[in-house]
């Protein structure tokens, strides 16, 4: 997801991107078209506010901040396409914002209307229901929003619901998008079946009856108030007599959209419909009160709801808060023994309830007439059919909780909506000729005015209509910036098309996008919002689709998690203290310096306000943009939040110092003269049973690890951080030979030929070289700078050839594990791509090579570990890793021949029963194996009282192994 320029990256950044980047290179080494691109969210209030706060022009510092921004990325060795790249601020962009915005209104889809809205007192704009949040605070200034009556743009997204809605399944089963996302989204739709149920209005109302939406109309005889939202009509009727309420209504503007408060109309009640459906009529549930509500939204239903404390949680607190004390209980649990119990008293205290409310599906008690001892479904069906009967009390219906999305914000930082107001003709779309509607210059002495300058600039918004030719005006609006970030990634493939908003050939080519990396806190409106405009552009036939065929603009759907900050804060006052104010910050035992007290130590969101924040840039130029790389994918998997601490980074550069050694390692033994594989086939067919065993532990260890690397890129980009272990892993494996391969060469170099050093084949060198080479390739996504430096220094001629299948004749060598096969699937990678890998004999680039596929066949996997003598045992003490030790394979014997077919040596007609000997148990056989070793004997033995062990623990096959002392 492409970011907001703010002036620098902070480490959401560095993570989001290093991933997406890490994704791409994969995907190159693969064979594969890619396209990587970068844009800017560059229009919003933050870049205005700090534009009015400094007296510049937002354009300026907007583009001043993408300079600085893109300069960093760079840092970062994130390889992006910036021949594609875009600003949504530019008018080259947001021209086709505005084309977009007219093709919604021709169709209907863009439509002005009187609502009323939440207005950010800080940013003087309107606010979207989705940026604000549970407690009526703005998501961009933090203020506590009001609401207020305006004539707004919407667009209708509600068109569009149940395709939104029902693609979600598509998406969980065709696509890679996660559960949590897709459940969010649902939410957000909200698509409940329920009843409009007829309520009658008694009093001086304006209105003789209103309609409510449930969803739970077998709760009906627990009804004991009604609630009306702000905007009623009956309430607004009360509201002109009544200064009480006058003054609550100004007061609810400024509450939570969650908040309990309510005012009770005076000389005004309801009457339930369920006097029509039994003869017994109770006095209390004849006339129930009627309240104002600020949490009855005014667009759900029709902007009343039916209070049922007992069965509701949301009402059970409004009940509460009006300070009432007992529920009436309907419906009970499946199980509970009061379901149809006579006597039972109808109310209950809010103690006697437990002080919540019963909101499952049950089983109606004796309080519902004739409807106890029915299911709440079949009650809700019965209770509905009756009351439709009795006068059309009640229909089903089914509600959303989605709303059309409100585009107007009242600001100058933005998309101007192309529209023309003529007292004539009234709104007219201003002539796509004439687009774009661009912004105007901003005066010095307009920069600090609140609202939005756009009001006030009658050069630019007087204008004649061009329909009638009278005089007319602007609007003078902008756009919400999520109109712009809801469409952006179709212009990636065509980002220089004056004419389209994109070509068909470049959304055929390209669309819809293969991966999309971003935060979960875009999971309802930048995503909701662009997945409605692709679906529009598709319906329009602008998008290529098929019967069928899933309308979705983002194949796969990665979100990862928050980084955080080591945080401070004082142990006695909980003040957030500044790293300065603390003595042995980066160390395990920090003190606070005032008081000499251990501070209290948490992981926080990074913020200025808690001193946890972390310069990604320092940090590159402390440990390097590879380490820092490393780093990041290696703390956490995707989805989870990273804890930061720089400390952890020096294991990843004593990781990459390793890696040097087995680099300096192949130089020292010739290093690669040509970019060939090493044929695993010739390999096995020359060596049979002679292949050194430490040649056999690279090549299973190089086919699991290249095996496991793929496969995470492949179906579970989520586990990167295993993909930096399984990489960690292999290079400990090659160690050992690299330093065996220095000592030999070091003493050679000296001419030393009294020192003893075993002699390795040529075999095992160029496995090991192949091995290193693999790794480096491997290696490229994650650490590109190192990998690529790396690379050269193995290959020793200006340009190295492309691997070609090993020759068929007798004199294969044992150069190769995978020549053939490696080549036949690059080849057949590439040809179901766009295009193939640059060749590699213009370049030494590690990324014009190809990713290493896995070695060996099954076969050759069995037949390696069949030829092992020896496995490696993990030993660990009371569950922790000491030491590792070499264990002979404990085989059985050979079965006995089958009878009339003698054996090898056994002559025909021999009739002697042979008994095989019985292997003996396997945590024995480990045991006696394990003290044999000298760190067995030294951690079993001498730093424990191996007699007084508890317990031995075999897992994996012996693979490891646990004492329990």
């Amino acid at each position: 997801m492409f970011p907001y320029p703010s002036g620098t990256l902070h480490m959401g950044h560095v993570r989001v991107y290093t991933i997406s980047d890490v994704i791409a290179r994969y995907k190159r080494l693969k064979g594969y078209d890619v396209l990587h691109p970068m844009g800017w969210d560059a229009f919003g209030l933050p870049a205005e506010n700090a534009a009015i706060e400094r007296g510049v022009d937002p354009e300026k510092w907007t583009y001043e901040n993408i300079g600085r921004m893109k300069q960093q990325l760079v840092q970062m060795g994130v390889d992006i396409d910036w021949q594609k790249e875009l600003r949504t601020c530019s008018p080259p962009f947001y021209k086709h914002t505005q084309s977009l915005f007219l093709k919604l209104f021709e169709k209907g889809l863009a439509y002005q209307a009187e609502a009323v809205v939440n207005f950010d007192p800080v940013d003087k704009t309107v606010l979207a229901n989705e940026q604000v949040d549970s407690n009526g605070f703005s998501w961009r200034s933090g203020a506590k929003v009001k609401q207020i009556q305006l004539k707004q743009w919407f667009l209708k997204i509600t068109a569009f619901k149940e395709a939104l809605l029902s693609d979600l399944d598509r998406l969980a089963s065709e696509s890679h998008w996660p559960e949590r996302v897709l459940s969010m989204q649902r939410h957000w739709l909200g698509k409940s079946s329920g009843a409009k149920l007829k309520f009658e209005v008694r009093g001086n109302s304006c209105q003789d009856h209103v309609e409510v939406y449930t969803t739970r109309p077998d709760t009906l005889f627990g009804v004991q108030y009604i609630a009306l939202a702000k905007s009623h009509p009956i309430v607004l009727q009360v509201a002109e007599s009544s200064p009480e309420l006058r003054k609550f209504l100004a007061l609810a503007n400024t509450l939570s959209p969650d908040s309990k408060a309510g005012f009770r109309l005076p000389d005004i009640s309801a009457v339930s419909p369920i006097w029509r459906l039994t003869d017994q009529q109770d006095g209390h549930g004849d006339h129930l009160p009627v309240f104002v509500a600020p949490y009855v939204l005014d667009q759900y239903g029709e902007g009343a709801v039916m209070g049922v404390p007992a069965h509701d949680d949301r009402d059970n607190v409004f009940w509460r808060e009006q300070g009432e004390t007992s529920v009436k209980v309907v419906v009970e649990p499946v199980q509970s023994p009061q379901i149809l119990a006579e006597g039972v008293d109808r109310y209950r205290s809010l103690e006697q309830a437990n002080a919540t409310a019963f909101t499952d599906k049950g089983i109606l008690n004796s309080h519902s007439g004739v409807y106890a001892g029915m299911t709440s479904e079949d009650a809700t069906t019965k209770i509905v059919a009756d009351l439709q009967r009795q006068g059309d009390l009640a229909h089903p219906v089914e509600s959303w909780r989605l709303r059309d999305w409100l585009v107007s914000r009242q600001r100058f930082w933005g998309t101007p909506i192309p529209i023309i107001h003529c007292p004539s003709c009234g709104a007219v779309p201003v002539p796509v000729s004439q687009l774009p509607v661009q912004l105007p210059q901003l005066d010095p002495e307009r920069k600090v005015k609140s609202g939005n300058p756009l009001e006030h600039m009658d050069d630019w918004a007087k204008i004649e209509c061009p329909s009638c030719s009278g005089p007319a005006h602007r609007d003078t609006d902008t756009m919400d910036t999520f109109v712009d970030s809801s469409w952006y990634f179709l212009r990636f493939p065509d980002v220089a098309n004056d004419l389209k908003m994109f070509s068909w050939e470049s959304a055929d080519r390209y669309l819809p996008v293969d991966i999309y990396v971003g935060g979960v806190e875009h999971a309802i409106l930048h995503l909701l919002y662009a997945r409605f405009i692709y679906k529009f552009l598709a319906s329009e036939g602008l998008i290529p689709s098929q019967p069928g065929v899933l309308v979705e603009p983002f194949h796969a759907l990665y979100t990862q998690g928050m980084v955080r900050g080591k945080t401070f804060s004082d142990p006695d006052s909980g003040r957030f203290l500044h790293p300065s104010e603390v003595e042995r910050a980066e160390t395990s035992l920090p003190i606070v310096k005032s008081s000499g007290k251990a501070p209290r130590i948490t992981w926080e969101k990074m913020s200025k306000s808690k001193h946890n924040g972390v310069d990604p840039i320092s940090c590159i130029e402390r440990y390097g943009a590879d380490a820092t790389r490393a780093h990041i994918l290696f703390s956490a998997p995707v989805s989870e939040e990273l804890d930061w601490d720089e400390e952890k980074i020096r294991g990843i550069q004593r990781w990459f110092h390793r890696i040097r050694r087995l680099v300096l390692a192949v130089q020292k033994v010739g290093g690669i003269s040509e970019l060939r594989d090493l044929s695993s086939e010739a390999w096995i067919a020359q060596n049979k049973s002679d292949i050194p065993e430490d040649d056999i532990d690279i090549l299973l260890s190089l086919q699991h690890t290249v095996d496991s690397v793929t496969r995470t890129f492949e179906e579970n980009v989520y586990a990167l951080n295993s993909t930096v272990s399984d990489l960690i892993k292999l290079t400990n494996l090659l160690g050992p030979r690299a330093e065996q391969l220095l000592k030999i060469t070091q003493a050679e170099e000296k001419k030393d030929t009294d020192a003893a050093h075993p002699i390795l084949s040529s075999d095992s060198n160029e496995l090991f070289c192949y091995a290193v080479s693999c790794l480096l390739r491997m290696l490229a996504p994650i650490a590109p700078a190192l990998a690529e430096e790396l690379w050269k220094k193995i290959h020793l001629q200006p340009s190295f050839t492309t691997p070609t299948p090993p020759s068929t004749t007798s004199t294969k060598t044992a150069a190769a594990v995978v020549a053939e096969r490696d080549q036949k699937q690059t080849q057949q990678s590439t040809t179901t791509t766009t295009n193939t890998p640059n060749d590699p004999q213009q370049s030494q680039s590690i990324f014009t090579s190809h990713f290493p596929p896995p070695p060996l066949t099954p076969q050759q996997i069995t037949h390696l570990r069949n030829l092992r003598q020896t496995f490696t045992c993990a030993v660990q003490i009371n569950g922790k890793l000491r030491f590792t030790a070499k264990i002979p394979v404990l085989r059985p014997p050979p079965p006995p021949s089958p009878r009339g077919e003698p054996a090898e040596g056994e002559e025909e007609g021999e009739e002697e029963e042979v008994e095989a000997e019985q292997p003996p148990l396997l945590e024995e056989y480990l045991v006696e194996k394990i003290l044999e070793t000298s760190e067995g004997k030294v951690w079993l033995t001498e730093k424990n009282d191996w007699e007084g062990r508890k317990r031995v623990v075999v897992v994996k096959g012996g693979r490891v192994v646990n004492v329990v002392f």
